[in-house]
């Protein structure tokens, strides 16, 4: 099968962590032999490439085509309105990949599927492309797609139009099948394939030299994600004034990096926060290993990989009771889930891993469960359905076919 990936998530050359969720459930895609994919990752146009820009500098820095590790991808410009880039993004990101497509096309680059991810504006656009196309549209929720920006009047109508008309729906989460449904999709539309972790990148490392490489000498917590209100980084620091034999390593950066500095000054806890700010891939299972625990408290998650590359490196986690975590830390040996956060009921949990850790080869072996076989296998069931259902015209092909889920 030849799929298309559409998507504005989606590494390149100056943003090489921008969507590597993405891409890696690609890559384990293509991996597996059943299907050929390129990629169209669209980026909004910014004049730019001064650094003094900082992010839109970046992304003015994209190139138009590239490859990664084998796919080739194309990142073509659409406009983003001030004002007016979240209600017409669909429209704007349509408008700027049609032509782009029905050149590929032309070109001998055909695709039997369209694979969007993320629901607004992505799915919605690529729902669009599929229509004007005559391609079938599978779409994957994957977190404040669903989590926030639904909460909005227009992008809330526009994702309960694209859920209608989509060929497939996959969900990275019960949760977020769960947020579907309550937009009126039926649950049987819906296919719930998590995301894996990669099992071979992220392993053990030597511990206590992980430990002296980055100078740490206290129990140590974690956390990795952009530096965004949502994943409450200023709640862990309140935590940490708590245990003051402890420190806090933030790996990743983001609007809400001076507030967090400013929040460890007014606690005189600076000395024990340390922001090192976004960090290449291959560089987080040093990180991960040297921890103690990994602390993710977000408001909203989608399927949070930071929790499988940790345990797949052997350091337990403490999260927040987000819908759906029950399917990631669903044991003793993985973490600790603590209901109805507060600074005092983390600081609870995060003693109760120190003073008794699981062994981490067993929460290595926890996740080890969540390879990326099945996800695939899935998503391989679900485009080959789709397919077939459009070459012989019959809508039961698809449920005929259709891949188990558990969730």
């Amino acid at each position: 099968m030849q799929i298309l990936t559409f998507t504005t998530l989606y590494p390149s050359a100056p943003r090489p962590q921008h969507g590597i969720f993405v891409e890696t459930r690609l890559r384990k895609l293509v991996e597996s032999g059943e299907v050929t994919a390129r990629v169209v990752a669209p980026c909004p146009w910014f004049p730019s490439t001064s650094p003094r820009f900082g992010e839109y500098a970046a992304i003015a820095r994209v190139p138009r085509r590239e490859t990664r590790h084998g796919v080739d991808i194309e990142h073509p410009r659409y406009p983003v309105l001030p004002k007016l880039g979240m209600s017409i993004a669909p429209l704007a990101l349509f408008g700027a990949v049609l032509p782009v497509l029905r050149r590929e096309i032309a070109e001998g680059h055909d695709f039997g599927v369209i694979d969007a991810h993320y629901f607004y504006p992505d799915g919605v656009a690529g729902v669009l492309l599929g229509r004007a196309l005559g391609r079938p549209v599978v779409v994957t929720a994957r977190g404040s797609d669903l989590n926030l920006i639904a909460r909005h009047a227009a992008p809330r109508r526009w994702i309960r139009w694209a859920a209608a008309k989509a060929d497939g729906l996959i969900a990275v989460s019960a949760g977020l099948r769960d947020r579907l449904m309550a937009l009126g999709v039926a649950r049987d539309r819906v296919r719930v394939l998590r995301n894996g972790v990669d099992l071979t990148l992220f392993r053990p490392d030597d511990r206590a030299a992980a430990r002296i490489a980055l100078g740490l000498r206290r129990p140590t917590l974690l956390a990795v994600g952009n530096l965004v209100a949502l994943k409450r980084h200023r709640l862990m620091v309140e935590a940490l004034a708590l245990i003051p034999e402890a420190e806090l390593i933030i790996v990743g950066d983001g609007p809400e990096r001076a507030a967090i500095e400013r929040a460890a000054r007014a606690r005189g806890i600076a000395d024990r926060v340390r922001l090192l700010g976004r960090m290449a891939q291959d560089r987080l299972p040093q990180i991960y290993s040297a921890a103690d625990v990994l602390l993710l408290v977000s408001t909203h998650e989608g399927w949070p990989n930071v929790l499988l590359e940790s345990m797949a490196c052997g350091t337990p986690v403490v999260v927040s009771g987000l819908a759906g975590i029950a399917d990631i830390v669903g044991a003793p040996e993985a973490g600790r889930v603590v209901a109805a956060i507060t600074p005092e009921r983390l600081a609870a949990a995060i003693r109760e891993v120190l003073a008794a850790p699981p062994a981490r080869r067993a929460t290595r072996a926890y996740a080890e469960r969540f390879d990326w076989r099945s996800t695939t296998e899935g998503q391989v069931a679900l485009f080959r359905a789709i397919c077939e259902q459009r070459s012989s015209g019959d809508p039961a092909a698809a449920v005929a076919h259709r891949p188990s889920t558990r969730a």
